[in-house]
């Protein structure tokens, strides 16, 4: 029997600069921050919201992962209903884990963990109800997850067997590879490519929706970020914009082509 589709469904900035970065995404995706202080004793962090709903948080990158040299990174949360189990399944097949579950009070359970080529993301078993789904190209929501590894097919593999997602085809770009999308449920979906010799290690980015890559694009070097790539159309009607933040991390912006 196919396994239902696990999706990432909360992302997570890791910064050097609380502030400085809750200003520039308020700016830049049109955010609205919201201090989280439900979870005692938890370091400092702010949720990101589209109107009511909390769509990603920012929080200062963890001591022991800074002195291990971490840059500031968005990271993805991988929806499970079983931690502890799905942690264990992701060590059988290969993947490494980074933090063993563990309990956040008030939110739910999670681990930090990397797939079997080393890009790093999180489990939440999360508290309380799934929220509803929304349209993937709902504005400030995430439209697209993109993986960048050293194996594209074996990553492939990886996250299907784990997490049930489905191959939604592939594409030929030449010289770059092959690009291999999937759909990880209703709304969510991505595609994987081996990274170009620019990019380190493997690594997750995450594309979010903006109602026009023009003004954002203009909004994020305004605020003191950078441009790495775009703007570009892409198949499906898309213009996107791979981008930097003033602390580093690196995230893509996602529009509509009008």
């Amino acid at each position: 029997m196919p396994k239902s589709p696990m999706p990432f469904f909360w992302y997570e900035l890791m910064t050097t600069d609380l502030d400085a970065a809750e200003a520039f995404y308020t700016k830049v995706v049109g955010w609205t921050a919201q201090p989280f202080d439900k979870a005692p004793g938890m370091p400092r962090y702010i949720v990101m919201n589209v109107g009511e709903r909390g769509v990603g948080g920012l929080m200062t990158i963890p001591e022991d992962a800074a002195k291990m040299g971490m840059p500031p990174a968005w990271l993805g949360y991988i929806h499970t209903r079983d931690v502890d189990a799905a942690t264990a399944s992701l060590e059988k097949a290969g993947g490494k884990v980074h933090r063993r579950p563990d309990d956040i009070p008030g939110v739910g359970r999670f681990a930090v963990v990397a797939d079997p080529q080393g890009a790093t993301f999180m489990f939440l078993q999360p508290n309380g109800p799934d929220q509803p789904i929304v349209p993937a190209s709902t504005p400030g929501h995430i439209g697209w997850h993109e993986l960048y590894t050293s194996d594209w097919k074996a990553a492939f593999d990886f996250y299907s067997d784990q997490f049930g997602w489905v191959d939604a085809g592939d594409f030929d770009m030449g010289p770059m590879g092959t690009y291999q999308t999937f759909t990880a449920g209703p709304e969510s979906g991505g595609g994987i490519m081996n990274k170009p010799e620019q990019i380190p290690v493997p690594v997750w980015q995450f594309y979010f929706n903006v109602p026009a890559i023009d003004a954002a694009t203009k909004r994020v070097t305004d605020n003191g970020g950078k441009i790495l790539m775009g703007p570009m159309e892409v198949p499906g009607g898309s213009w996107v914009v791979q981008c930097q933040d003033p602390q580093g991390a690196h995230f893509a912006l996602m529009a509509p082509v009008r």
